[in-house]
């Protein structure tokens, strides 16, 4: 077991002595392979993380995406036609076609405006090409996918804290739930749609979470009962 889990690492760093199972290292964001056995190369700087039996990555306050094929993402519509180009804050945008909805045809498509916030699914996501997005999943039905209504509000945070907010052990959406009534859609892009039953219920909100993204997992509960009195 490496003796800096838990240490900030930089780019460069080499961390050894890790732990094989089966002969795999299942490695993160943040580490590359090594040419050594049984070592991994830091790329970014940040805490160097570890699950059991055999999971490391780097986690730090980063805001630069990297589109991942099978990524959900909350996007941006910027440019609107038969297929729509989409910001989802990575260095190139995103296509979306308009036949990639549940039930979409030809003559009956979505109406979708510059403005309009989408949640979609990459579909592809290639170095030399730009992104693309689909609408539906592997049985072709929406499901959570899809515009997303705009009433609601739109604001980024840190890709560490997106992967905070999904954890199933994280208690914050939980104690936002116990005052508020509020639909959210969270992007791995680091993009985070939020609707709620009035605008100072959604501003308390995206304070609350603005607040969260820099406490530890033990205090944001603290964090967010300044935002249920």
């Amino acid at each position: 077991m490496p003796e800096n889990i838990g240490e900030f690492v930089f780019p460069g760093d080499v961390v050894r002595d890790l732990k094989v199972v089966n002969g795999v290292i299942l490695r993160g964001p943040g580490l590359h392979s090594h040419e050594e056995p049984n070592c991994l190369l830091v790329t970014r700087a940040g805490k160097l993380c570890f699950k059991p039996p055999n999971v490391y990555w780097v986690e730090g306050h980063f805001k630069r995406y990297y589109p991942k094929k099978g990524d959900l993402v909350v996007g941006i519509i910027k440019k609107s036609g038969n297929v729509c180009k989409v910001d989802i804050g990575s260095s190139e945008v995103a296509s979306l076609s308009l036949l990639s909805f549940e039930g979409a045809t030809k003559k009956q498509k979505p109406d979708l405006q510059v403005g309009d916030v989408v949640y979609a699914k990459l579909l592809s996501a290639h170095r030399e090409m730009e992104p693309e997005l689909v609408c539906v999943d592997s049985y072709y039905k929406a499901g959570k996918l899809g515009p997303l209504s705009n009433d609601g509000f739109v604001m980024n945070v840190s890709l560490n804290f997106v992967n905070r907010i999904l954890d199933v052990n994280s208690l914050l959406l939980r104690a936002l739930g116990q005052k508020y009534v509020f639909e959210i859609a969270v992007g791995m892009n680091g993009k985070v749609w939020i609707n709620g039953q009035r605008t100072i219920d959604v501003l308390n909100l995206m304070n609350a979470l603005l607040a969260a993204e820099r406490e530890s997992n033990s205090n944001i509960v603290n964090v967010c009962r300044r935002y249920l009195t």
